[in-house]
């Protein structure tokens, strides 16, 4: 409400004077009751909360208006031009005494207090009861190791917070705020409180904070499970309430809502609130709630909350307006409305909560048996789960060998895949070539050349045609190898009891492998045997090739001599070293059959089985020659798996308390 008025020479005097500043730093408002006198405006009295009333002139019987102003610290009253009448704008400003009404539900002073918006971050205020007698203390979610029994740190820590993410500015921030406060004097029940709804963006704050703020409630009120609090004062217009407004948008129906009116000692005298109070002027679901807070003098003087509740209850009492309602006004009544209407919607969803919370219990049981319990102090129970783990680790491995997991399968493609393509490559071709060939024989023979058949030769061609297997040999058992690391890698990995041990984890990595490459050097030098054991060559193979040196088949170096019958042999042309390279390929191509079906053998043999059967065995005799103390080092976890049991477990303690909660209370029903 904008209000323009032409004061006269002696009101001006009064604002500036030091007796009305002094007066407005203890009180929160100050009302002027203001007559119209023939168009020109006179003062006829002020009134100020706690002060005696002052007479300023005359009291003329004329039509009187009402003006509410709030006092600023360091406003020093209306100063006119000279020579200029003097007139002073002023916005009807009220504050809705939010922060009041959640100290008055509380009992306790603990909010910050100030001018503009104090409350930059939602608070989320949880309640608890406790015995009678027992010293009231509050905790903060950031700071879950440290008790607050001064309730003045409280309020200085919820600035200190706010300010660590919005900074010393008027900035807001949605990241709330949890305090928990545990007291005698409260009921169980949990509080936000939201930065209060403003109009324009003061200095130091962005033009879009009037829809941050107002989006920033909308994201909690909008919830079909948050109960309302729309705080309005009883000296404004109930219909420009902010509260209101915003509360009927989310809430149309009223379910949610409940409506508070407070600062009824701060109305103009010979008016009320009984209008709204008895739902004449706007109705809810639920009657309206008048709430009586302290004074900034009784804040000033640090009145404690308890006399303040008592003093409320006797001004609803003794109010010639608000006696009839006095059995459901004040901040007390509030308290237990809002705990009885949380208990009474809590107990209308008592099925689907209990569903949720069974359902989540069972979620964080599950995660727990995945993460596994602590570990025990005992060395012998160390010992154990130490074992325990290795052998749940070769159970995964085997089960990867075996088929039941991903990844044996790779072994069988080296047999029949690379290996044989291996052999295919080999350069056969040009060895036996015969320009080599006839390089080997002669070589071979030395300075007396063979005479009929160059065994020499054959042998020496032989054994360098057999050194051509063992590249791909060596090839297939450190394929082998490689797959059995990775696999050993990959059971690591899927052993879940062994995630929470990083140093067992590397621990049986570097065993496993040690010992794989004690099976790889032993596949290696079987593999590399079984090809230089073909290098003897036996009498069967030769007696099956064509020996007949007047056969022409298969001997096409016999020439028939011109003029006679006889057949002569050149054993030094090139058709003589054709069959010689003819043989031995023949020789070498069943030898390589033969490595096809043998070199897998001893590669399962010397390797797969060896780690099926022993992979862990060095790995058991060095653990048993550990010292006690040890055991506990290759059993540390990572401090994540650490911080995330204990979060498990508490959440895990507070479901399971919360589901024994709801049960006697369904069974109390």
């Amino acid at each position: 409400m904008d209000v323009k008025c032409q004061l006269c020479p002696r009101v001006i005097s009064f604002l500036a004077s030091p007796k009305f500043r002094a007066a407005a730093e203890s009180s929160e408002s100050l009302q002027f009751s203001c007559m119209v006198v023939g168009g020109r405006w006179v003062v006829g009295r002020a009134q100020l909360a706690g002060l005696r009333e002052r007479e300023l002139g005359r009291r003329p019987k004329k039509r009187e208006l009402s003006l509410s102003l709030r006092w600023w610290p360091g406003w020093v009253g209306p100063v006119a031009p000279k020579g200029s009448s003097p007139a002073w704008n002023s916005k009807r400003v009220v504050s809705s005494g939010k922060s009041s009404v959640l100290e008055s539900i509380v009992g306790t002073d603990f909010l910050p207090r100030g001018s503009g918006i104090v409350t930059r971050r939602p608070l989320v205020l949880q309640l608890h009861q406790i015995d009678k007698g027992a010293h009231e203390y509050a905790e903060f979610l950031h700071l879950p190791k440290t008790r607050f029994s001064d309730f003045a740190l409280v309020r200085r820590e919820i600035a200190d917070e706010t300010d660590r993410v919005t900074g010393k500015t008027k900035q807001i921030s949605p990241v709330p705020i949890h305090l928990s406060i545990y007291s005698p004097n409260v009921v169980n029940l949990t509080l936000i409180d939201l930065p209060g709804l403003t109009k324009v963006a003061v200095e130091g704050q962005p033009e879009s904070i009037v829809h941050d703020i107002e989006n920033m409630v909308r994201s909690y009120v909008e919830k079909p499970n948050c109960i309302i609090l729309a705080i309005s004062p009883a000296n404004q217009d109930i219909a420009t309430s902010d509260a209101i407004k915003l509360s009927k948008e989310v809430d149309p129906s009223g379910e949610r809502t409940f409506g508070v009116l407070t600062k009824l000692d701060l109305m103009d005298k010979g008016t009320n609130a009984l209008d709204v109070l008895e739902g004449r002027a706007y109705r809810l679901q639920y009657p309206w709630v008048g709430i009586v807070n302290r004074s900034q003098a009784d804040i000033n003087r640090k009145v404690d909350m308890i006399a303040a509740r008592e003093k409320e209850r006797e001004y609803f009492e003794n109010s010639p307006d608000y006696a009839h309602l006095a059995s459901r006004m004040g901040s007390v009544y509030l308290s237990k409305l809002l705990s009885q209407h949380l208990e009474a919607v809590i107990k209308a969803h008592i099925p689907s909560i209990t569903s949720l919370i069974n359902k989540t219990i069972d979620e964080l049981e599950s995660e727990l048996d995945t993460i596994g319990k602590a570990v025990a102090a005992d060395p012998g129970a160390q010992l154990y789960t130490i074992l325990e783990l290795c052998r749940a680790f070769d159970r995964v491995f085997k089960e990867h060998l075996d088929g039941g997991r991903s990844g044996g399968d790779k072994i069988y493609g080296v047999f029949d895949h690379k290996l044989p393509a291996a052999f295919r490559k080999l350069p056969f071709d040009r060895y036996l070539s015969v320009q080599n060939v006839k390089k080997v024989v002669s070589e071979a023979d030395g300075y007396q050349p063979h005479l009929i058949a160059p065994e020499q030769g054959y042998r020496r061609l032989i054994e360098a045609g057999l050194a051509y297997f063992k590249g791909p040999a060596e090839a297939t058992v450190d394929a082998v190898n490689l797959v059995l690391r990775d696999l050993v890698r990959k059971s690591i990995g899927e052993t879940e009891p062994l995630r929470r041990f990083p140093t067992l984890q590397t621990a049986i990595a570097t065993a496993a492998n040690e010992a794989l490459e004690r099976f790889r050097e032993d596949g290696r030098s079987t593999t590399l045997r079984l090809v230089d054991m073909e290098a003897y060559v036996t009498v069967d193979f030769f007696r099956k090739l064509p020996q007949d040196p007047d056969s022409k088949v298969g001997n096409p170096s016999a020439e028939t001599a011109p003029g006679k019958g006889s057949v002569t042999v050149d054993r030094y042309g090139d058709g003589h070293y054709r069959i010689i390279a003819s043989n031995v390929s023949q020789y070498i191509k069943m030898v390589g059959d033969e490595l096809l079906h043998k070199i897998p053998k001893a590669v399962v043999h010397c390797q797969v089985r060896e780690a099926k059967r022993s992979l862990l065995n060095h790995f058991y005799v060095q653990i048993g020659k550990k010292e006690a103390s040890e055991f506990g080092h290759l059993l540390d976890e990572d401090p994540a798996m650490l911080e995330r049991r204990q979060q498990c477990w508490k959440r895990l303690e507070l479901y399971r308390s919360a589901r024994d909660e709801i049960d006697s209370v369904a069974w109390s029903r």
